[in-house]
């Protein structure tokens, strides 16, 4: 059994296949296109369909477009009422529900040979809880879903026993968690529906004085769901605009909504486990990207695990899409196997691009080792290793990397990717340390999906990764999973004592993260980067030519 998953309506459009029930291939397309976010979501984009990345899942797999079994698009334009009716007076729907009927007709254009009879419309938030409860590794779940919209809703709880939801309650619109969130990140002169996270880390800087305000304004409810009251987000900071600097006044803004955000969290979530009494809490929709939420809803709700998916967003919904029809086909689903599920080179490949790009590369006994001698030597390396991951996260396949141990490399390290300086960037650290270093988040944490705090005498150590409020978005590394990534911490640590090096995406602001090698060379070209680690190859950065 074949089954493509498609997402385009709003953005993060990307594609996913499943066969046999096994996730064989997915990624955004971002990643071919190298348009951030792949496209943005205004209603006139909602025809644009992830051309580039579905080609590529059905090529990686030998499939051809009438060879699939189904076609499975995460929106259902059936369920979208009018602006009136969702309450958000957005007339833009109105051509979204259009193109998205058109859907079928667009992808067979797009995949020549399909038949459009079988493209199979999911609900937006369905695709979401698939993308959760049907990848995690544990089969029996409650599941809960937020994000900006889908169709009618902007929330799903439910939960799923072998392979069936059960969906337990839904908030309906105009009431949502994401555009709420989505208002003060635009609100703080930042990009709605791309920047929020800029918001989780700026909230790191304030204190939320105006909780008791918002408590009134964004609150949850006795059925599962909550309510977001229209909040002038002037009242408590002016609006900024693009470049503008932010005071305290925004940084106690964004802490205030931030911590509201997490105590609904944690309210909804206590709901669904007095619903069901499951062990494990799947998350999905863009809101499971905040990590520090995702670690408060871990540490105070009755769940003893929480697994939220790597591509949370809306990238994830072709992945969910895919299981959710694949289950309905009668196939039995497997979990997925990890991030790494985009594009991959073989070593001979590799070699030929740096043949084509007529640059100097030699082949180290290790290229772990040779990393590992850079970073210990306080160099800064990009690192290009098998398949890309599907997500926003660098999970240590497409990563710039550096010491931990240096405050200073913070900036540095925002310098060469042109971010703002009050960003964090990740460590990644090998599993069997973590727990001596990192606390209250889970342990392993594969995907960077939650904050842990920094034990006290280790803060000195890794002042480069330990963020202003204590805290940490780790990565650990298992040995099992990713052997050349443990390998080279470990020759890190054997030189320096520390069994952690700095992680963050393989690009620079505004461009999507590194794919394939010519993307790798370009980055590698243009930003300050020490050594590219590209397959088992290195590239230095020749020594500057001295001038009079």
């Amino acid at each position: 059994m074949k089954v493509l998953g498609i997402n385009a309506i709003y953005h993060d459009p990307a594609a996913a296949l499943v066969v046999d029930g096994r996730v064989v291939a997915a990624a955004e397309e971002e990643r071919f296109s190298r348009r951030k976010h792949g496209k943005r979501p205004l209603p006139w984009s909602a025809w644009e369909l992830p051309e580039l990345s579905a080609a590529w899942c059905l090529a990686e797999a030998g499939i051809r477009p009438e060879e699939l079994d189904a076609v499975a698009y995460s929106f259902d334009p059936a369920l979208m009422g009018t602006p009136e009716e969702s309450g958000l007076f957005d007339d833009g729907d109105v051509m979204r529900k259009k193109y998205a009927e058109m859907a079928p007709d667009f992808l067979t254009h797009a995949l020549p040979g399909l038949d459009p009879a079988k493209v199979r419309f999911v609900k937006h938030h369905v695709a979401h809880a698939a993308s959760a409860g049907l990848a995690a590794p544990q089969r029996d779940n409650a599941v809960l879903v937020l994000d900006g919209r889908g169709e009618a809703h902007s929330h799903l709880a439910g939960r799923y026993v072998d392979g069936q939801l059960e969906v337990l309650a839904g908030q309906t619109l105009p009431h949502s968690l994401g555009l709420m969130y989505e208002d003060l990140t635009d609100h703080l002169g930042f990009l709605r529906s791309s920047d929020e996270f800029k918001v989780m880390a700026m909230a790191s800087y304030g204190k939320p004085r105006f909780l008791g305000e918002l408590s009134e304004l964004i609150r949850a409810t006795d059925d599962g769901g909550f309510r977001t009251e229209r909040i002038d987000f002037s009242e408590f900071a002016p609006r900024l605009g693009k470049g503008d600097q932010w005071t305290e006044d925004h940084a106690d803004l964004a802490a205030s909504v931030q911590q509201r955000l997490e105590e609904v969290l944690v309210d909804l979530a206590r709901w669904v486990h007095a619903q069901t009494g499951d062990r494990v809490l799947t998350m999905a929709g863009g809101t499971a990207l905040n990590c520090v939420a995702n670690t408060r809803v871990l540490a105070e709700s009755p769940f003893e695990e929480v697994w939220v998916q790597p591509a949370a967003g809306d990238a994830g919904t072709a992945l969910g899409s895919a299981l959710h029809v694949a289950h309905e086909l009668g196939e039995r689903t497997e979990p997925m196997p990890g991030a790494a599920l985009g594009r991959g080179w073989s070593d001979d490949g590799i070699e030929r691009w740096l043949q084509t790009a007529a640059i100097d590369y030699e082949r180290p006994d290790d290229v772990a080792e040779a990393v590992a001698e850079v970073l210990a030597d306080n160099g800064i390396v990009a690192w290009f290793q098998g398949r890309s991951e599907y997500g926003p996260r660098a999970l240590g396949h497409r990563s710039l990397l550096a010491h931990p141990g240096f405050e200073a490399n913070l900036e540095r390290m925002n310098d060469v990717k042109g971010r703002e300086q009050f960003r964090p960037v990740a460590p990644m650290v090998l599993l069997e340390k973590a727990p001596e270093i990192f606390s209250r988040g889970p342990i392993p944490s594969p995907y960077m999906l939650f904050v842990h705090d920094v034990a006290p005498e280790w803060k000195d150590r890794i002042p480069t990764v330990t963020h202003v409020d204590g805290t940490a978005r780790i990565q650990t590394i298992d040995r099992r999973t990713e052997p050349l990534v443990h390998r080279m911490i470990a020759a890190f640590e054997r030189r320096t004592g520390i069994p952690v090096v700095v992680n963050t995406s393989l690009n620079t602001a505004g461009r999507p993260m590194v794919d394939d090698p010519r993307d790798a060379l370009e980055c590698f070209g243009s930003a300050p980067v020490d050594l590219l680690a590209i397959g088992p190859f290195v590239v230095r950065r020749p020594r500057p030519t001295p001038r009079p």
